[in-house]
């Protein structure tokens, strides 16, 4: 289980809270025990979590997200979540179903763990395709908290591509930030499409977020410089890419 110290040495080196670093301690905890079960790989890793333990963002995440591919019965999800769940628990963290239900297109749950003095809910969402194939890339995710585990994810095309409809619905402060993220990565700029783009510009012109409130309790202290002038820095990356 991770230690105090840790935590604290963790937070420091993160130049974060220490929230962030037990949510994404259980974060690898949940995943490394989800994909050691052999119908995990049925479940795309997604999101701004996977631009965090993939791709190397900065922005630490708030829930989980993935793709099911081919799945007909719920019950395959609680089961295969149950058994991670009890995983977790063998570390002593007190962690249990909140919330678990069907939607429309999908399956919606909510996590509630405990350690130490932290208390918090975490959201997961599974977005099920039936008798389709997407691209997908296997991946060895090596990290401070849990030995190096595999996990199987969305290829970067189909990340970038959700990652942009995902802002264009919903317009959230950390869609924005991850866009402006993807602009700059080496690989995952190039899956951009500009129709895609221009849209997200045409949206950002009109916004009024406070993006550092909003997103400064997510990034390191080291990248919240940017967060200052926030808006104009996107669309000027934005503008560099149409």
């Amino acid at each position: 289980m991770l230690s105090l110290e840790n935590l604290k040495e963790f937070t420091k080196k993160s130049q974060t809270i220490e929230k962030n670093i037990v949510r994404e301690y259980v974060q690898h905890l949940f995943l490394s025990s989800l994909y050691k079960l052999p119908e995990a790989e049925k479940l795309l890793f997604k999101g701004g979590t996977t631009l965090r333990f993939i791709y190397g963002s900065p922005r630490f995440s708030e829930d989980l997200d993935f793709t099911g591919e081919n799945i007909y019965h719920y019950q395959m999800i609680d089961a295969l979540f149950i058994n991670a769940l009890s995983e977790i628990e063998k570390q002593g963290i007190k962690v249990d179903f909140k919330e678990a239900k069907p939607t429309t297109g999908g399956y919606l749950g909510i996590i509630h763990y405990e350690l130490y003095d932290f208390m918090e809910d975490m959201k997961f969402e599974i977005s099920l395709r039936k008798n389709r194939k997407s691209a997908k890339e296997i991946t060895t995710i090596v990290n401070d908290y849990t030995p190096a585990y595999t996990i199987v994810s969305l290829s970067g095309a189909e990340i970038v591509r959700g990652k942009t409809a995902a802002l264009l619905e919903r317009k959230k402060p950390r869609d924005y930030y991850d866009i402006y993220f993807l602009l700059r990565h080496p690989q995952l700029h190039k899956f951009t499409e500009k129709t895609r783009l221009k849209k997200i510009l045409e949206n950002l012109e009109k916004e009024k977020i406070n993006f550092k409130q909003e997103l400064s309790v997510l990034l390191p202290v080291s990248h919240q410089m940017i967060l200052k002038d926030f808006k104009q820095n996107l669309i000027n990356e934005l503008n560099r890419q149409l």
